[in-house]
């Protein structure tokens, strides 16, 4: 059963002992007895979900094809990132470089459009990915990004400029939501925490190694540079996602089903690290070279699959997620937009330096990158082992989340706060602000993302649909009016009012942390019915 009013009148124990969507065994508690007649538990690591025989099967694959479908579609994330940020701290140059001149308030355009388009264009490319496959959409968005790129190196105005930034984000949309989706097919739920934690340092280095480089190469060889550099790296990345990466979207329940009726199901229990070089073995070599390069399927529902997305607003953790990732990166694309101009103008004249603010973020990035690593996973298998049923919460992730949450809003502030001070140092604060803000932008989405794919596995890609239309909408609401607003008020306003939102925003966590698993089993209703292993 499902439903609010059902959810609500459920005793703490009897929520305790549900098994919603989400909820899954991952730990095996296997009593032993010892010569003596001592009693002592072995815990066994299940593989969730469960995979098939098929060699087609990622769950099947060999570690080093799915270290280089990690490797990829994080590689993605980084490029499409960079391309989308490195014009930021390029321009105060482009203020006179790109003719007839224009003021920083419409040039910030630039910035604002793509990153708008780059969250809305997933309103297409999600359901057209269900549809067909994950592999030619992600080819053909990392071609839309090829050819946008060399539209940016080919324009001489500001609309045709402006054009090849729109088509750049719409090329780059993918890398926010089908990529995590990849990641969240192709590795266990034990091994996700980790393997999402290397994608999400690409996301967030991404922008700041944009906003390190850009001022640079506009500044010594000219901003058309920017975009014939951000060519030849969506060649190489087109190149890697061709040959590296074979589709992705498979579907086990129909082979579990099938192995169900053919009695072939073995049930021996076997330890992961065993059961899985077991299943790489044998089925490493009946996966083909055909097999692997074929492009596209055809699943239909095209009407149900656009319509999908807007049904998991139903889903409260869609909310959760979307606003912190929203409420993150517009706070990091703003920051990356005003720092250059504010570090341009008296007293810090900085110039083609501008861009090493971005320094302090990279070095924020990756501190939480690695936070993410050692904790992501680790809460989740230790909170699974103490469980009777050795049951895996999604909300087990959330706690890890706080810290980067509080560390997040204090960083805005910080940033506006210091930047509304004025003195020569002031620059110190402001970067001290945007390492925070980078930390929290490493961790926070790398744990979110991982709770809307076990919380919601069937729908997830449906749900990035949303995180990344609210991730649009608010960079894009930032962006669009900050720096004639920091300019006519002064820093202190609007990041101060920034940084009240995300605070309102990660106040969200806390009955998400404490109610989840009531909030799924209440809406379990809207959800697909999930075949055997698919969590």
């Amino acid at each position: 059963m499902s439903g609010w009013g059902y959810a609500l009148k459920l005793s703490k124990e009897e929520v305790k002992n549900a098994e919603p969507p989400g909820t899954v065994k991952l730990i095996d508690h296997e009593l032993h007895r010892t010569p003596t007649g001592t009693n002592y538990n072995e815990d066994h690591i299940q593989l969730v979900p469960h995979p098939s025989r098929s060699p087609a099967d990622p769950l099947n694959w060999p570690k080093w094809r799915k270290l280089a479908v990690l490797f990829t579609v994080s590689l993605y994330a980084l490029i499409a990132n960079i391309a989308s940020a490195n014009i930021a701290s390029a321009l105060p140059l482009l203020t006179f470089q790109l003719l007839p001149p224009n003021s920083l308030t419409r040039l910030g355009h630039l910035v604002a459009y793509n990153v708008l388009f780059a969250g809305c264009s997933n309103i297409v490319w999600v359901p057209l990915a269900n549809i067909f496959g994950r592999r030619p959409i992600m080819l053909l968005a990392q071609l839309i990004l090829i050819f946008a790129s060399m539209g940016g190196g080919l324009a001489t105005t500001f609309n045709g400029l402006l054009i090849a930034r729109i088509f750049q984000g719409i090329g780059a949309g993918p890398e926010q939501t089908i990529s995590p989706e990849i990641v969240g097919e192709v590795f266990f739920v034990h091994q996700r925490g980790r393997a999402m934690a290397l994608y999400t340092v690409c996301l967030s280095a991404g922008s700041l190694v944009g906003g390190i480089i850009g001022g640079y190469i506009a500044g010594n060889l000219g901003y058309k540079y920017i975009f014939w550099i951000t060519t030849a790296l969506s060649v190489f990345i087109f190149l890697c996602q061709f040959f590296l990466v074979p589709e992705t979207l498979f579907d086990r329940k129909s082979h579990l089903a099938h192995q169900e009726r053919n009695n072939t199901y073995n049930d021996e229990k076997e330890g992961t690290e065993r059961t899985e070089q077991a299943i790489n073995s044998k089925y490493q070599s009946k996966f083909g070279i055909a097999q692997q390069l074929s492009v596209g399927m055809y699943r239909g529902h095209i009407v149900r699959r656009f319509i999908a997305p807007w049904k998991t607003l139903a889903l409260p953790g869609t909310w959760v997620v979307m606003l912190h990732y929203g409420g993150l990166v517009g706070a990091i694309v703003t920051l990356a937009t005003i720092a250059p101009a504010l570090l341009s103008a008296p007293p810090y004249l900085w110039g083609n330096n501008v861009g090493l603010i971005n320094v302090a973020g990279l070095i924020g990035c990756i501190v939480g990158g690695i936070a993410t690593h050692f904790t992501a996973d680790l809460l989740v298998t230790r909170g699974a082992k103490k469980e009777v049923h050795g049951f895996s919460e999604p909300e087990a992730r959330l706690p890890a989340m706080f810290p980067a949450l509080v560390i997040a809003v204090a960083g805005i502030w910080c940033f506006g706060f210091s930047a509304a001070n004025g003195s020569k140092p002031a620059w110190v604060g402001m970067a001290f602000g945007l390492g925070m803000v980078s930390f929290g932008l490493t961790q926070i989405p790398s744990i979110g993302f991982n709770y809307l794919i076990e919380a919601y596995y069937s729908v997830s890609s449906d749900c990035f649909v949303m995180t990344t239309i609210v991730r649009g909408v608010i960079s894009f609401a930032w962006t669009f009016f900050v720096v004639e607003w920091v300019f006519t008020r002064g820093p202190r306003e609007p990041f101060g009012i920034f940084g009240m939102l995300m605070a309102i925003f990660a106040l969200l966590t806390i009955p998400l942390w404490i109610y989840g698993k009531r909030w799924r089993i209440a809406t379990a209703k809207y959800l697909p019915k999930v075949g055997e292993g698919e969590h």
